[in-house]
């Protein structure tokens, strides 16, 4: 399958994030294809978002990754323990990204309900089989994304975004979650998710 290429990200942030619903992002472990086709994005507009860690023109050692290239992956932690992945998008020096929600489980499930559950995946139940990649710190635990991830250029060979199969869905579009300081940025209509896709983080 085609990888995207930089030339896809490199375009408004709210086209990615909803072009980016369907695609499917691999990390290539130790030899092995551990994969979700992507279900939940939100979009991060920089500077002019209260909601982005660039706003304001922030630029600290954490997110200078933005400030980069686009295609590149821009890996945090919050509360010190989840790692979220997102996707630089925009032009050197516009600091803006695409937030990773939810995936559906496509390849290397057993490795997946190994890195979240330490149990083979025949012994998970319901909940946590929609519990495997339903929310940013799920997805990067389970794929093993962390923040030696951070900066990885996806137009490589190790964690990357391939085209996916093409597929009709309907997408839904609201407020981002959790962001409840960033005032009126928190109303911005920035999320994007496949409509009745069991492994969206929240309906």
């Amino acid at each position: 399958m085609k990888k995207l290429d930089r030339d896809f990200y490199n375009r408004d942030t709210g086209i990615v994030a909803k072009e980016l619903l369907g695609k499917i992002l691999v990390h290539e472990f130790n030899g092995q294809r551990i994969s979700g086709k992507i279900v939940e994005t939100e979009a991060y507009l920089g500077v002019t978002d209260k909601a982005a860690h660039s706003y304001g023109g922030r630029k600290t050692p954490r997110v200078e990754v933005m400030y980069g290239k686009p295609g590149v992956s821009y890996v945090f932690i919050i509360y010190g323990m989840y790692y979220c992945f997102n996707v630089v998008t925009r032009e050197e020096g516009t600091p803006q990204a695409v937030l990773v929600r939810g995936l559906e489980p496509l390849e290397g499930i057993e490795l997946m309900a190994e890195n979240r559950f330490k149990k083979s995946y025949d012994e998970l139940t319901k909940t946590q089989i929609k519990n495997l990649t339903n929310g940013p710190g799920k997805l990067c635990n389970a794929l093993l994304i962390n923040k030696e991830q951070n900066g990885e250029d996806l137009c490589g060979s190790r964690l990357y975004i391939e085209e996916g199969e093409k597929e009709d869905f309907s997408i839904v579009t609201s407020k981002r979650i959790g962001i409840d300081y960033a005032e009126e940025a928190k109303d911005f209509p920035l999320r994007f998710y496949v409509q009745d896709n069991k492994y969206v983080s929240v309906k």
